[in-house]
């Protein structure tokens, strides 16, 4: 009886909190639909509009390409335009930042 009372209080915290933060999800009013990144190489600053993809979200390249947010959006926009060639020889050191 006991491990039935302590299973069914952790789904109930569990679905509570799903949906807690889905609705701060919803209630917030304006959800964040562009990022704005500076080179880590002085190589300037961009913004590029972010979207809600199937799996996770997306940032707008330069270029037109939506490409699929790894780390965050601006990790990504950062890594993928502004830092491109910077970033191909950081990943031979092992350098993730």
């Amino acid at each position: 009886m006991d491990l039935y009372k302590t299973t069914a209080t952790l789904v109930l915290a569990a679905a509570l909190a799903a949906s807690g933060a889905a609705m701060v999800m919803a209630g917030s009013k304006k959800a964040k639909t562009s990022v704005t990144v500076k080179s880590d190489y002085g190589n300037g600053t961009l913004t590029a509009a972010i979207r809600k993809a199937q799996f996770g979200y997306q940032v707008l390249l330069p270029g037109g390409l939506w490409y699929d947010c790894e780390l965050t959006c601006k990790y990504t926009l950062r890594r993928e335009s502004l830092d491109f060639w910077e970033s191909q020889s950081d990943d031979r050191n092992g350098d993730f930042d």
